[in-house]
């Protein structure tokens, strides 16, 4: 049964709303005003919110602006109860994030149905996965008119061979990527030529987003590690969809803050971890990345993401062989025990 919060202060409009609710079948909580509604909302996690715009004490705009900031709150759908729309008010609680207007007296009708639209579109997109249909149709879903979604469906899927480069440092950027099979490696090289991979990027991942929120130039180069296809999301899609659309922003918020643990993860891994630790998680980290258990990677490039050189690399990863961690043939690395390289101690 769908969870439906109605946050209004007004008695007797907030009964009579819950009352419709629960006769068709929704599981209804209500707040009284606009702390209430966001103390509520932490609390229960709704499947959709009805809030009035004029509160005392915290008004509509107040609540989705503060449900905004939470990864985790700012994709529920989130509907306006209002007297009257003004066009300035209007337009100030669309550019916050709200799905729908609903103006009192409502049509018990027409409320039902917009709910069961709102309520709809949001299952749809919880339920894409991180796989190029899933983002298409992200993307799609995001735009109602049909010169927005020629932006999407011209977008180009590339495909690039074992060690080519995707874009380099200081280049300024001309998409957002996806990755829909292969490995990336994302890498910098200090003032003394060593290189240092940041991240392996694998199906499923995007990458190259940050110049496109600063303006900036890569700060960094990506090569290919193994053959990829690669979906090429032009900048107008991703800012559209950055801007427009809650549930894109809240799964890039959340990607985003991924993206800063791992690096703040990895810095102390590179800073305070033994040898062993740091090629247990360069392994690792190539793995999770890789579709089994097999890692085809050069040597160097291991090393260069554990952050050690290579001879000692290579005589630790002889190691975790004869520990019986992996197994090596032809070349290539098969992790047989991924739980004893996770407990390898610091």
């Amino acid at each position: 049964m769908k969870k439906i919060l109605v946050i209004e202060d007004n008695n007797e409009v907030r009964e009579n709303l819950c009352e419709i609710l629960e006769l068709s079948g929704y599981k209804v909580f209500e707040a009284e005003n606009g702390v209430v509604g966001v103390n509520k909302t932490r609390e229960l996690l709704p499947d959709l919110i009805i809030c009035d715009v004029m509160m005392p004490e915290l008004d509509g705009f107040g609540v989705l602006k503060i449900l905004n900031k939470s990864p985790e709150l700012m994709h529920i759908p989130f509907m306006f109860l209002t007297a009257k729309v003004e066009k300035q008010d209007f337009r100030k609680g669309m550019g916050l994030g709200a799905d729908d207007y609903i103006t009192k007296p409502f049509d018990d009708v027409e409320l039902i149905e917009s709910i069961e639209i709102r309520l709809k579109k949001a299952e749809r997109l919880r339920g894409l996965d991180n796989s190029e249909a899933g983002v298409r149709q992200l993307f799609n879903a995001a735009k109602g008119e049909e010169e927005l979604k020629k932006l999407s469906e011209d977008r180009e899927l590339r495909k690039y061979q074992k060690k080519d480069i995707i874009y380099e440092v200081n280049n300024y950027p001309n998409w957002l990527y996806f990755v829909v099979s292969g490995q990336i490696k994302c890498f910098k090289i200090n003032d003394f030529g060593k290189e240092l991979i940041t991240h392996i990027y694998g199906p499923g991942d995007f990458f190259g987003f940050l110049p496109l929120l600063t303006d900036g130039k890569y700060e960094d180069s990506t090569v290919v590690l193994e053959d990829a296809e690669i979906s090429m999301i032009p900048p107008e899609d991703f800012k559209l969809l950055l801007f427009n659309n809650r549930d894109f922003a809240a799964k890039f918020i959340s990607m985003l803050a991924h993206h800063a643990d791992y690096n703040e993860k990895q810095l102390l891994n590179l800073a305070y971890s033994s040898v062993r630790k740091k090629v247990a998680n360069a392994l690792i980290a190539v793995v999770n990345k890789s579709v089994g258990n097999k890692i085809d990677l050069r040597r160097e490039d291991l090393a260069s993401l554990a952050g050690t050189a290579k001879e000692t690399t290579i005589r630790t990863i002889s190691d975790f062989k004869s520990e019986g961690f992996i197994e090596i043939q032809n070349g290539k690395i098969e992790v047989v025990d991924i739980k004893a390289l996770e407990n390898i101690p610091q």
